[in-house]
């Protein structure tokens, strides 16, 4: 009986999963035609891409600011920075950055209810070629 009660409800989380991955896909989309439609790229340098914040109690919150630099002679343009779970947020830069500028964007990870070893990503869409890299947090969380 046990078996029988298993299987709907492991066939309830695959589809919750897939509509999940189907949302993030649109997100990616409509962002992507928020870049210029001339195809104007440019080039960046990444100062950061990585940050290890060590061990943090549960329930605080780390603050980082990946930096980075327009190379490049456009604007580079981020269309989005999609962090990969709901307890991570970023916040991209809302102009343009002009060629020669730096700018950044602002990561904000909650620890609350996340006990253990840590790796978040956030994708990040933009006009650079080659694009950015994911920006990476790691670090782990111990409980209190």
């Amino acid at each position: 009986m046990r078996r029988f009660f298993f299987i709907p409800i492991l066939s309830l989380f695959i589809m919750a999963s897939c509509n999940i991955r189907n949302q993030r896909e649109k997100e990616v989309a409509k962002n992507e035609n928020q870049l210029p439609a001339n195809n104007q790229k440019t080039t960046i340098k990444m100062i950061d891409s990585v940050f290890n914040f060590g061990k943090i109690k549960d329930g605080e919150k780390v603050v980082f600011s990946f930096r980075f630099e327009n190379t490049g002679a456009q604007p580079l343009i981020i269309a989005s920075a999609s962090p990969t779970c709901g307890c991570t947020v970023a916040d991209k830069p809302d102009q343009p950055v002009a060629p020669g500028e730096r700018g950044f964007i602002k990561v904000v990870f909650d620890s609350k209810g996340r006990v253990g070893p840590v790796h978040k990503e956030v994708g990040i869409i933009s006009n650079a070629e080659p694009q950015m890299p994911n920006l990476v947090l790691t670090g782990e969380v111990v409980s209190n």
